[in-house]
């Protein structure tokens, strides 16, 4: 949530900030704001609304002159979206400006003990709390006031600072809000994730918990919390630079659906070697897999739904008992993990709070964690004991597809992994499994292919006002998953439900024209499924059917039909989402939604 750039170099800074501030519109965002040192004093614009508002206030940056500053898009937590709560915020002088993402707990008493002291307030942030307590400890040394600020402060954060008596310097502190700098031949950086600076340098330092950087122009030294300096070694990212851009699709949420045959095959072919499936990262041996009594999946959003569908797979082929949680109850129910409890956590960004918390909850407890993740160094990926990742490359738009589907494949390798040590996969049954998992990327691709059948279909719902999406076992998990995609872009409201609870009170909102989307590629729960399809219709609803090649009997009962490639009963859902995600894009695109960056939402939740 939220985004941080920050440039100090040889260039204007305003420019850059800017177009690094583009690069992170999909962390969502209601408000932009920049802060400029112009060589005399700190200058700062900002507004309510999207970015293309800040640059038409300063003409692309050209009005705010200056070699040093910060920017920031913020999504709202405390006070109302506005031009007076967005970053940056100033102290009273207006000699220091502070960006920050994430929440201060503490901002209330520490408000009013700086009340106390003479200091005036002008907006509803917390954020204004740190410029004035940085101003309350500065006495000429920007990293004494930094360090002892945060000492005081509780909460998470992620700083950009400037101070108008150092103009050569900018600031980058961090706790539990990610945050990284970077480095070329023309300046510094930082910035909240690597698109934002990846078209400048591809070399960049990860900052870690209770870590303050000091960056010049051609510089940065590295402190802990108690000022003394730190060694940090760079990591390279090689991700392809225009793999963050459009190239040439409408949408980034289209682009990267379209990515998802490459995503399958780059999380899918390394760990495939002589017929076997080997994980070296997993760094567990046979007999440790042998001993797992139980797994723990935690997760948010997409990621739970993918744990969901692993729950499935981890008990039929490994017959590993398995729990799925949402990761914001994980902590507070206070879980039993017995002896021989192996933690599994899930997250796209490796940044996700409560996902974090889960894993160090879990650690606390004394049990080891994978994290199965995509962002190369993120939190959750240098917290875990081992960590798995999915290789989708950057995705830009809020609603996940392909990293979904990368997280997908992962926990299939896993739980065949499992089920082969452990003897309950038979050999044959594992080696037709993975001559599946080969398909995959060749199916999505035929799916993918048929998009203009789906267009014109979801362009009869766009007036939708409730949806339904029912299945049985797998089917149920992905009927969330698709659920999910329609709401977030689309503002549709809509439910997935287990079809078998539909007579349990669901089925009285079906009325004449209610679109239920069913999901039936279960060939022991077809005919079940079947007799719910057959219910909702029997009530007025409209039914589309999302099944497997060769059960024609779904049209007795189903009004529009989309059959999937054949495929192993637990890989049904890397097929079923495609038309579901197709059908949730072109019903939003025929609204007129901002697909990318659906309102209220953001990319990277990391506050809880």
């Amino acid at each position: 949530m939220c985004g941080i750039v920050g440039y100090i170099g040889k260039h204007e800074a305003a420019p850059i900030i800017l177009e690094g501030l583009s690069k992170l519109e999909y962390r969502g965002y209601d408000s932009t704001g920049m802060a400029i040192f112009d060589g005399e004093k700190i200058r700062i614009k900002k507004s309510a609304g999207r970015l293309k508002v800040l640059e038409e206030l300063t003409h692309g940056g050209a009005t705010m002159p200056g070699v040093a500053g910060i920017g920031h898009t913020r999504w709202a937590t405390h006070g109302v979206p506005s031009d007076v709560n967005a970053h940056p915020h100033y102290n009273e002088e207006e000699t220091i400006a502070v960006v920050h993402n994430g929440i201060i707990e503490n901002y209330i008493p520490l408000r009013e003990k700086l009340m106390s002291k003479g200091y005036k307030f002008t907006s509803d942030t917390d954020t204004e709390v740190l410029a004035h307590l940085i101003d309350y400890y500065y006495k000429g040394n920007p990293l004494e006031a930094i360090t002892k600020v945060m000492h005081r402060v509780q909460g998470s954060y992620a700083l950009g600072i400037i101070f108008a008596e150092h103009p050569d310097q900018i600031f980058a502190v961090r706790k539990d809000s990610p945050l990284i700098v970077g480095q070329n031949e023309d300046g510094c950086f930082i910035a909240s994730d690597v698109p934002a600076i990846l078209k400048y340098t591809r070399k960049v330092y990860f900052i870690e918990n209770q870590e303050v950087v000091r960056l010049r122009a051609d510089h940065m030294h590295f402190y802990n919390v108690d000022e003394e300096e730190l060694p940090k070694e760079p990591v390279t990212i090689d991700w392809d630079a225009d793999a963050a851009e459009k190239g040439g699709y409408e949408h980034f949420m289209l682009k990267e659906m379209y990515e998802q045959p490459k995503t399958v095959t780059d999380t899918l072919m390394p760990r495939i070697k002589d017929n076997d499936i080997v994980i070296e990262e997993l760094g567990m041996s046979d007999e440790e897999i042998r001993a797992i009594r139980k797994i723990f999946i935690v997760a948010c959003g997409s990621a739970y739904h993918t744990g969901v569908t692993a729950k499935y797979i981890f008990e039929g082929a490994a017959r590993i008992p398995v729990e799925v949680d949402v990761a914001s109850e994980f902590r507070y129910r206070k879980p039993i993990l017995e002896e021989g409890t192996m933690v599994i956590v899930i997250s796209q960004s490796g940044e996700t709070a409560d996902t974090l918390a889960a894993l160090r909850e879990s650690q606390k407890l004394g049990h080891k964690v994978l994290g199965i993740v995509n962002v190369v160094g993120s939190s959750i990926a240098r917290e875990a004991d081992n960590v798995m990742y999915t290789w989708a490359g950057p995705e830009i738009a809020v609603a996940t597809t392909k990293a979904y589907s990368a997280q997908l494949i992962a926990l299939y390798l896993l739980a065949m992994k499992f089920g082969k040590v452990r003897g309950t996969l038979a050999e044959a049954e594992f080696g037709s499994m993975l001559e599946d998992l080969k398909r995959l990327p060749g199916q999505i691709e035929r799916l993918l292919a048929n998009k203009e059948r789906i267009q014109r279909f979801a362009n009869r719902y766009i007036g939708a006002k409730d949806v339904f999406f029912i299945g049985r076992g797998i089917d149920y998990a992905i009927s969330m998953e698709g659920s999910l995609k329609l709401k977030e872009i689309s503002y549709i409201h809509s439910e997935a439900y287990a079809a078998g609870e539909l007579k349990h009170g669901t089925i009285s909102l079906i009325e004449e024209g209610t679109l239920v989307a069913a999901v039936a590629t279960q060939d022991s729960l077809f005919q079940k499924t079947l007799s719910n399809m057959v219910e909702v219709k029997a009530r007025g609803a409209f039914v589309l059917a999302v099944t497997n090649e060769g059960n024609t009997d779904i049209e007795k009962a189903a009004d529009y039909c989309i059959y999937l490639p054949k495929t192993n009963q637990w890989f049904t859902n890397s097929l079923a989402i495609i038309p579901l995600q197709l059908f949730g894009y072109y019903v939003a695109v025929g609204k007129g939604c901002d697909v990318d960056k659906p309102r209220n939402l953001a990319k990277s939740v990391t506050v809880e």
